[in-house]
Order: C-alpha cells, then structure tokens, then sequence
C-alpha cells in the first residue's frame, strides 16, 4: 500500500509493524483455543453450553487464586489469611449489611471480577444471554428462600438497594428474573481502588492534606483560637445524631472550616460543586450516588452554598432534601450558606454553627503561606514572595475564602514572575480582582480606578471625610466582625457614605479614588435598569445588586441617589403608596448591607431623614474657592499642551465660580480650540471655552467676571 498522503513513510510502517504482531497473538489464541476445544468446528458454537463445556470451564485458570508470596517475603507475624475480609468487613460495617447480604454482592459481583462467571451464569440461567446473576440465581447460590424473607433482600428498601450497592435492572420483567448489576465503583473499592466514582467526575472534588496542608487543625495551631474553637464545634456537631451540620455564613470562610472539621474527624472530605448538581440531569440520581461514594470512601460531603441551589424554588429543595435522605446519617454531610435553615428543606433539621469572619492576623498567615506556595511553584526565589507587612496592609480591606486567596496568591506570583521581581502590592490587588465574578458587571457599569489622592483638590475637611472612608473600609473585619461593634437588629457588616454637594464637585472621583486606594474595583449603578415601573420590580432589581455586591471585593456607587432613596412621602394614592415601600426596602437593605456602597447626591435635603442614622460617613462636597479652582486649573490643562507665554490662569480661577467638572470641560474645550489655531494656549482661548461653559448652563454673562475679554469673544463670534 502506497504511503498516506501527508504521513511520513516511517509512521506508516511503525504502525503497521504494531498491528502485525497483535494479528499474530490473536492467531496464536485462536489456535490455543481450537487445540483445548473438542468440537472446534461446531456451527452452534457460542448459542449453548454443554454440561461437558461447564465442566471444562470450571477446571480453567481461576482468577480468584491469590499470588503465592514466599514466606521470607512476608512480614512479622503474618499469614497468609490476614488480609482476607479487611475491605469486605468495613464495607459491612459502613452499610449495615448482615452475611446474607455480603454473600449476595460478592455473587453479583463475580463476572466483574472473572469472565468464566459469564458464561457459567449464562448456563444456571438456561439462556447465554443472560450473563449476569438474576435474583433467583442469587438467592439459590446463597440458599436463601425465593418465596420467602430472601426476595426482601433485594426490595428499594433494602440495605444492598438502598445504598446502591446493587443494582436490579430490567424491571418491566418478574423480580425473580431481573438481572443483578454491581456498579464499578463498588467492584473497585473491595479490590482496593478509592479513586472517586467516575460518574461523580466535574462533580465532587477531594479536599485532602495534600492539597492544604494549613487546613488540618491538629497540624495548624497557628491558626488561632477562634478558628480552632469552631472546627472542634463542627467536628462534636458530626459526631452527634445524623451527622448533618448547617454551617451560617457570617463572613467567614465556610467551605474551609467544613474541610477542616471532616479532616479532625479523620474523614476524607468531598467537596461537592452546586452548580454541577443543580444542572445534573437527574439529581436524585446524583445524590444516591454522593451518599454512596461517601460511605465507601469513609469520608464526608460538604454541599454549598445552598443559594446557589435556590432552596425556596421546589427544585433546589428537592436536591437537599434528596441529598440528606440519601446520606440519611450513613455519613456526615456539612452544608453551608448565607440563609439560615429551613425546616421545609429535608424531614430532619441540622445542628446549625455560625461562621465569624477571620481574624486579620489569621487571614495574613494565610496570604504569608499562599504566597510562599505559589512563589516555589512559579520559580521566584525562595522569600520572594513571602506577603510582609506592605502586602499585609494592600489585602487588608479584602473579604476572601481560602479557594479565593489561593487564587489570587498564584495569579500575583505569575506576575511577578514576568518580570523577575518579588510580589508587590499592585500584583495583589491585580489578582483579587480578577477573582470578581461577572454577575455585578451585568447590573452596573464597571470602572477600573485611574486616580490617586493627588489627583483630587478638596478641603481638608473632605479629604479626611473620604480618609476615615477608606480606613473603616480597611477594618472592618475587625471592628465590625471580631470586636462585634454592630451587635444586633441583623446589621451587616457594610459601609455605607454619602457624597453631597452640587454637580462636578468631584464626588464620583473620590469614590474613584477610595475605590483605587482600597485595590478595588468601582460599579456604577445605572439607575436606568433599576426603576421599574412595574410594582415590585425595583426593589427585585436593587436586591440582585446588594446580593452581587455583597460577594465582590468593590466598591458600590449609586450616583444621583435621591432618585431611589427619595424621601417618604404622606400617602394619598396607590402611587405613593408603593413609592414609600421602596424606600422602606431600600432603609432595611441598605442596613443589613455587607459590602461597600457610596451614594451620592446633589440634593442632600432630599434624601430621606432616616437614612442619615443609617450612613456611616457622610462627606459634603462644597463650591471649590479661588485656591483649589487654580489647582484644578493646573490639573485639568497638565502639562503636555503648549501654553502662552501670558496665560493668566490666576485671573481665570479668582474670576470664575466655576467646579471641578465645568473646569474640566472648559479645559477641554480650549484645548480644541488651540488644536484648531496651531498656536499655544492662550488667556482668550481659555475665556471663550468659560463663555461656552457658562451659556451651557444657562448661568448669566456679566461684565464684573469677564471684563474686557467679553468683548473680544463676541469679535471673535
């Protein structure tokens, strides 16, 4: 055969040389076989077995033999017999099976583990296709009564059914004649594999030492006290009744804690993902699966968080009700979230165990040893990446998991690998905010920070109003949730501000800024897609952003706030009616709020009175003076185009009550018409753009703030 087109001529006769010698071992078994075969030419050959053919079987190589070990090679004390039952027993134990039950899926299982049973079942069977146990085959090999208490033994209730150990096919034939089938994953476990179930793979992750070393209570006491305290709560809550734990997320890092617990109980924690469950195309399926896997692999699930399941929904309910029958005490199972319990979710309610946020000392370790992980594994020098007291600080405002900042600690180390330096604080907060899922991009206009504190000219009353900002931003954990400074009335953990002052004061750029200083991103709220009006459509819409902001590390802008948190108003029709319910969401939400919101107004009287108590900064944004309009003057124009030898930017900034953004717009507008001119900046181009900025706001033209260049600009129109 001539060589393919496009494959070299030595491919080809490698693979051809290969399929030789496999043709030339299939002709040396089928000649092996004709020679032990005494009719090797019958036409019927393979459609019935004789008694003579069975016997022939029986006397065949049996893969059940053990290996012969000499004795030198055996160890102290050992014979031949000690390891015989050691899985088959724990099984036993895990399951609650008696010894029928065990002889009755060791008879399932043979033709799994040796083919001859095949054929011998096929031939008990009286049919060839056939070739697994029926249940009357079962029954009779373990000399159990079919018309009696053995048929039991295989009913959905049964130990061997229930846990899925067995599987009884072909219902639509009479009990006795279905079929037995032992899953591959049960076979494997009793032949010593503990690798997870192939149908569970994208589903469940193990969560081991060997993936976080640091999780392990017994081997972490650097951990602190209150870490320690909880997951030896956990691991007494797994350890009572049925083994379900709800762990409440306040904060803190649930899914770590679950990890921790189930390893201090010696269990091998399976982490289970809740979007691949919620979309798995039978759940109840999935879940006996799950429970299976956990008992054979004497382990413990972790499910959550639950709202990803949406448990209110008859769906997401069904799954954990489905989960904890199925679990149904065999193992513990530890599910978390941000709800508190529902006893409508599953028959049997669990011990419920508040998770508070991490200490920041516990949190810096964790970022100390991330970092030193991930900086061995992307080859920077060893220390290079060890988080020092300046990454300390940069993480500080940071509201992370573990699974987050292990993330977070490789992406910063691949950056600094790039350019062959240690981590720095920028690298950090790069990476946290990639961990920032999509779903607030969806719902308000995101904003990477460009500005600094150098970039805003504000009175020092301002500056530090927006200062005390950023630092309880920073804090908070701390104060707010380990100092437990905001005690009840289900108060979150937020901060909220309020801008005030009148348009172009700067108030969207401080937020730029605080949101800059913290290594955060900013989210515009566009007030367009939030205000329905429909009834109750916008507070559903303000709800899905505070859910979605809640679980980012960024700051929150609701920019022309009183158009949302308008004050309340006597009700004299429907309208106002639901006009004030809004604003009565909007009081509760805004409260229990864990994030970073600012809001920000033009008109501070217009906001509803009660909203002040619940503000935790309020920062008022006044008219700049002579001084800081010649600062915003310098700034807005920079230094990269030409000025005029007699540009009186003096004259401009004490003349002109202009703010920020109208400077910035006049700043803009010159620089067109200097552009146009081919010639530098002047002191006329300059009044003109103010003359135009002043018509664009409707304000008056006088003679006192222009002076003789009103009448030059008017030449010049």
């Amino acid at each position: 055969m001539p060589p393919t087109s496009g494959i070299p001529p030595t491919d080809l006769e490698d693979l051809w040389e290969r399929l030789g010698r496999i043709e030339r071992r299939v002709r040396h078994a089928v000649a092996l076989r004709r020679d032990t075969d005494p009719q090797p030419d019958d036409p019927f050959r393979g459609q019935y077995l004789t008694p003579a053919a069975a016997e022939r079987i029986l006397d065949s190589r049996d893969a059940f033999l053990p290996v012969p070990v000499p004795a030198s090679a055996q160890g102290p004390g050992a014979t031949p017999d000690s390891p015989a039952g050691g899985r088959i027993a724990a099984l036993a134990e895990r399951f609650g099976l008696v010894e029928p039950d065990v002889d009755l899926l060791l008879v399932a299982m043979a033709p799994d583990i040796d083919a001859r049973f095949e054929r011998l079942y096929g031939y008990l069977n009286d049919d060839l296709t056939r070739r697994r146990a029926t249940i009357d085959l079962a029954l009779e090999l373990c000399g159990l009564p079919a018309a009696g208490s053995g048929r039991f033994r295989f009913s959905p209730s049964a130990p061997l059914v229930a846990a899925g150990l067995v599987e009884v096919l072909e219902a639509d034939r009479p009990l006795l004649s279905r079929v037995l089938r032992v899953p591959d994953r049960v076979t494997a476990h009793l032949l010593g594999d503990d690798e997870v179930d192939g149908r569970l793979h994208g589903l469940v992750r193990v969560a081991g030492p060997e993936e976080e070393p640091e999780k392990a209570p017994a081997k972490a006491p650097e951990d602190g006290p209150d870490l320690c305290r909880t997951t030896l709560r956990v691991v007494a809550a797994l350890g009572t009744g049925s083994g379900l734990v709800h762990l409440l997320d306040r904060g803190g890092d649930p899914g770590r804690l679950a990890a921790d617990a189930l390893l201090a109980a010696g269990l091998r924690p399976l982490v289970v993902d809740v979007a691949a469950l919620a979309t798995a195309p039978d759940p109840v399926r999935t879940a006996q699966i799950l429970a299976t896997e956990a008992r054979l692999s004497g382990g413990g699930l972790v499910l959550g968080p639950l709202e990803a399941l949406a448990p209110e929904q008859p769906k997401g309910a069904g799954v954990i009700e489905g989960l904890c029958e199925a679990v149904g005490g065999g193992s513990p199972l530890i599910m978390y979230g941000k709800k508190h319990w529902d006893p409508l979710w599953a028959a049997e309610s669990p011990v419920t165990v508040h998770v508070l946020p991490p200490d920041p000392a516990d949190a810096a370790r964790r970022w100390h040893r991330e970092l030193t992980a991930a900086g061995s594994s992307t080859g920077l020098a060893a220390g290079t990446a060890a988080a020092g007291a300046r990454l300390t600080d940069a993480t500080r405002a940071y509201r992370l998991d573990s699974g987050q900042i292990r993330r977070a600690a490789a992406v910063a180390s691949r950056l600094a690998a790039l350019e062959s330096r240690p981590v720095e604080a920028q690298d950090l907060r790069t990476a946290v905010r990639a961990q920032n899922g999509a779903g607030l991009a969806r719902l308000a206009r995101r904003i990477e920070p460009t500005v600094g504190w150098d970039d805003l000219v504000l009175p020092p009353s301002t500056r530090h109003q927006l200062s005390d900002l950023a630092l309880r931003a920073r804090h908070r954990e701390q104060v707010l949730g380990r100092w437990r400074m905001r005690p009840g009335g289900g108060r979150g953990r937020g901060i909220v501000a309020l801008f005030a002052g009148e348009s172009g004061t700067g108030k969207t750029m401080s937020a730029e800024v605080v949101a800059a200083d913290l290594g955060m991103e900013l989210y515009v709220v566009d007030l367009s897609s939030v205000v329905d009006k429909y009834i109750g459509e916008t507070e559903k819409n303000l709800e899905r952003i505070f859910v979605e902001a809640s679980d980012v590390n960024a700051v929150l802008l609701f920019d022309e706030a009183d158009a949302v948190f308008g004050k309340r108003s006597q009700v004299k029709d429907a309208q106002d009616r639901h006009a004030n319910v809004e604003s009565a969401y909007l009081l509760q939400r805004i409260e229990s709020f864990d994030g970073i919101a600012v809001l920000t107004t033009n008109l501070r009287a217009n906001l509803d009175e009660a909203f002040t108590r619940r503000l935790d900064v309020v920062a008022d944004f006044p008219v700049p003076d002579a001084q800081q309009r010649l600062a915003l003057w310098e700034r807005c124009l920079g230094t990269e185009i030409p000025r005029a030898s007699g540009l009186d930017l003096r004259t401009c900034a004490d003349r002109f009550e202009l703010t920020g953004g109208s400077i910035r717009a006049c700043a803009v507008t010159a620089a067109y018409q200097a552009a146009e001119s081919g010639r530098p900046l002047d002191t006329e181009q300059l009044v003109s753009a103010v003359l135009a900025e002043y018509r664009k706001l409707g304000r008056l033209v006088l003679d006192s703030e222009f002076g003789p260049w009103l009448e030059r600009t008017r030449r010049g129109d």
